[in-house]
């Protein structure tokens, strides 16, 4: 029987306050690896702290979540960026993270933008640039998340940086392999047994299915999950537990 080993990510710490977030909490009992946001499209300092401490204690893998500085709209709704600005906004939130890491006696593993920041990046080969060359500048050993088959994986490549290639359990595809946009009333998987189907397809055809009904090939080694949905936590149970029916492993990157 053939085993298959996936990872499942979720971004966490988009809660402001120092209060025990229980479904956060809940969730890094169940993923292993965490997309920490950096206090900008969501979160503040006391949540970066809290959730890191959380992460640390459950050995799941830590990883930065920077955003577009526009909580107002959660970092979802693009906005032009030079590239000088895109490598200071993204310097800025992974130093930031890594002083709480650090401070917690872990270790960062991974970066992964966040939202229109991830999509705007994904689609412009000099913006993908200036994310890689923050990896490269600021430890050469964290593995970069980003959307499968996107331009953003070719550039980090290119550079030598380790890629890790994402999947979204509960986003629709353009026939080309990008995200349908947010904006649009099909973007998001409502239907938990469709969602379920589309990562099962992920991990055992490599590929995702388009919203016009094309198999798109895809080399995905992440799911994502989001932790802000009325229903994560009991989606991300059921996830892991289907995977595991499937006899799925769910680790994070070690390569």
């Amino acid at each position: 029987m053939i085993m298959y080993t996936i990872d499942i990510n979720c971004d966490l710490g988009e809660t402001p306050g120092d209060q025990p977030n229980l479904v956060d909490e809940a969730l890094l009992d169940i993923v292993s690896s965490a997309n920490i946001a950096c206090g900008f499209h969501a979160g503040d300092t006391m949540r970066m702290e809290t959730t890191v401490a959380a992460a640390v204690q459950r050995g799941v893998a830590i990883g930065a979540h920077p955003g577009l500085d526009d909580k107002d709209n959660f970092g979802r709704i693009p906005k032009p960026i030079s590239p000088k600005e895109a490598y200071q906004l993204v310097l800025y939130q992974i130093g930031a993270l890594s002083g709480f890491v650090r401070v917690a006696g872990g270790s960062m593993q991974h970066v992964k933008l966040h939202g229109a920041l991830y999509n705007m990046v994904a689609q412009d080969r000099l913006l993908s640039e200036a994310v890689a060359q923050v990896v490269i500048d600021f430890d050469p050993s964290l593995r970069l998340y980003a959307l499968a088959g996107s331009v953003t994986v070719d550039v980090a490549q290119e550079r030598g940086l380790r890629v890790v290639q994402e999947g979204f359990a509960d986003r629709r595809y353009q026939s080309d392999g990008t995200l349908v946009s947010r904006q649009d009333p099909l973007a998001l998987i409502t239907d938990r047994n469709e969602a379920l189907e589309q990562s099962i397809l992920m991990v055992k055809q490599q590929a995702v299915r388009s919203i016009d009904h094309q198999m798109v090939a895809r080399q995905i080694e992440t799911i994502c999950i989001h932790g802000d949905g009325a229903h994560a936590l009991s989606f991300a149970q059921d996830l892991r537990d289907h995977l595991q029916q499937e006899n799925i492993h769910i680790i994070a990157p070690v390569s």
